[in-house]
């Protein structure tokens, strides 16, 4: 009921809001700064002009073009300078706009490049002149775009009036992520797209792809074809919570090196890096069915994982062989090459030692290379596919297992499980991003009472927004060692583009702000406030959203 009051007191203040000095708006992430300029407004037109300080920035007026015809039906002009062309004498690596008297109010984008926090922006929407946008660099000024759109009407036809205001805002966090499964189930390139524009619109710039595991080899290898010949189909699924019933279902899928292309380029017009998942030396039970003889039991039958729940249920190892540690050169070396972006993800996660522990063979090479146990077993294989990545200048990242048997400083380290295992890898000088699987994972289901097949749960909006990404008791040092945060989502009970969409929406504003906006500025009534105008922004956009949210909290939506 208490969020009944907060929606009645926020449609007071907007009715006063011409004697008021402060207006709320709906901005998610909250910015650090909003301030109310002035009484006037700027309204944008057809044909508006999109202006920009130099060439790097067409793909921001770009997409700000595109979205306002789109889902507002109101067609923007963009004026792109040539290469080289210089807008004035003096610094030519900074470029600004001035209009002359005369000249129509636009929207002008500048990249300041002054070196400050990267993705920082200034917006101020000024009515005689026009929106100025400008970035502390490219990153920058496509944020402050996005903000611009979060002032933007909900619903085409309604005339974009904008009133006088200045933002200044930059991130919390400078690695705000988003994780999605696409092994259970396999969605085209048109939904990765779609997703990455999710994560571009909640200003989220890494975008976590699990391309392997189980049940699954979904990217091509040039140099092992076989992998997605025979790796990427399955016989059937089950259907129901583990351990449900089995059906059989032919089921396949993957990615050719043109669709990574596509979908690495279209990100990084967006200012998102993609990092793939390979995941070993468990989790291969796709890699198992392809080559048998990578087992620690190669005379078994193997296929691909029928179902969920594997973890010490199905032998889904690699075994120490040479012919296996060709394999991973010849894998993960491609891998590096056809993913552009610094961070390749290792996985590393649930490795059951008990197949190793079974099979002879694998313990006389533990004792042959001096290896203790099957966790510096596991830290083995870590160690090798590092080296194989550091050779292309590339960085490791691996789920909190990956600490069990000792790796080294430079790989960065992903906490999946209690945020205990964050910790520890602090205060062993890693890079940590958090995305604890309680707060953090997004395929549990939202309320108990939510008849969608999930697993446990319940994970509520409040949770989600109520995580702390930076532990207690941490030094000013490790503190710094916090990268930031990550969304996930296991798609085992989400087969379709409907509800990985409901999974994630409207968490992923949570996430956003919680790994954006200053703790100062973190408050869960403000943000409750939002939440009903970003649930319109999804119907704009055409994405299915939980409404558990108003069920739990009691909140009446007047649509």
């Amino acid at each position: 009921m208490y969020l009944k009051k907060i929606m009645a007191a926020t449609l007071a203040l907007t009715a006063l809001a011409g004697q008021a000095q402060e207006k709320p708006f709906n901005i998610i992430p909250e910015p650090v700064e909003t301030t109310v300029t002035g009484q006037g407004e700027f309204q944008i037109q057809r044909n508006t002009t999109i202006r920009v300080s130099e060439p790097a920035l067409a793909s921001s007026a770009t997409y700000l073009a595109d979205y306002m015809d789109r889902y507002l039906g109101i067609p923007l002009q963009t004026e792109i300078p040539k290469t080289g062309k210089s807008r004035r004498k003096g610094n030519p690596a900074v470029e600004t706009i001035t209009l002359k008297p005369g000249e129509p109010a636009c929207i002008v984008l500048i990249n300041r490049k002054n070196g400050e926090v990267s993705g920082g922006y200034q917006l101020e929407i000024i009515p005689a002149e026009g929106i100025r946008i400008e970035g502390n660099d490219e990153a920058g000024v496509f944020y402050g775009v996005q903000t611009l759109i979060q002032l933007l009407p909900t619903r085409a036809g309604v005339l974009p009036i904008l009133p006088a205001v200045k933002v200044n805002d930059y991130p919390r966090f400078a690695y705000r992520g988003m994780h999605l499964d696409v092994v259970r189930h396999f969605f085209p390139v048109s939904f990765i797209k779609k997703y990455i524009d999710y994560l571009a619109l909640h200003k989220l710039n890494y975008f976590h792809w699990h391309l392997t595991d189980d049940q699954a080899w979904r990217v091509e290898m040039k140099c092992r074809p076989e992998l997605t010949e025979k790796g990427s189909v399955r016989e059937g699924e089950i259907f129901g919570l583990y351990p449900g019933k089995y059906q059989p279902l032919p089921y396949g899928g993957y990615y050719t090196h043109e669709d990574v292309r596509e979908i690495v380029r279209y990100a990084a017009e967006r200012y998102i890096t993609v990092i793939p998942e390979i995941d070993i030396p468990g989790h291969c039970m796709a890699v198992l069915a392809t080559y048998p003889q990578f087992s620690t039991t190669p005379n078994e039958p193997k296929k691909a994982a029928l179902t969920w729940g594997i973890f010490n249920k199905f032998n889904n190892v690699l075994a120490p062989k040479p012919e296996v540690f060709d394999f991973l050169k010849d894998v993960f070396s491609e891998l590096c090459d056809l993913f552009p972006g610094q961070y390749i993800h290792v996985g590393g996660d649930e490795c059951a030692k008990r197949w190793w522990q079974e099979s002879e063979e694998t313990q006389q090479f533990m004792r042959e290379h001096g290896l203790k146990d099957e966790k510096a077993l596991q830290s083995y294989f870590v160690h090798y596919v590092q080296d194989v990545v550091n050779s292309k200048g590339k960085t490791l990242i691996g789920w909190d297992e990956i600490l069990e048997g000792g790796i080294s400083e430079d790989c960065i380290v992903m906490n999946w499980r209690r945020p205990e295992f964050g910790k520890k890898a602090l205060k062993t000088n890693h890079r940590t991003i958090f995305t604890c699987s309680a707060w953090s994972y997004f395929n549990l289901k939202e309320s108990r009472t939510q008849p969608e097949i999930g697993p446990r749960g319940p994970l509520s909006l409040e949770k989600v927004y109520s995580f702390q990404i930076v532990p207690d008791s941490l030094t000013a040092q490790q503190q710094k060692l916090v990268w930031g945060a990550q969304g996930c989502l296991w798609t085992e009970y989400i087969p379709t583009t409907w509800k990985a969409e409901f999974a994630v929406f409207p968490r992923m504003s949570a996430l956003a702000e919680n790994v954006w906006s200053p703790l100062e500025k973190k408050n869960w009534e403000n943000f409750a406030r939002k939440v009903e105008t970003q649930c319109e922004r999804y119907e704009l956009w055409g994405a299915c959203y939980s409404e558990a949210f108003f069920r739990t909290q009691d909140v009446e939506r007047k649509r």
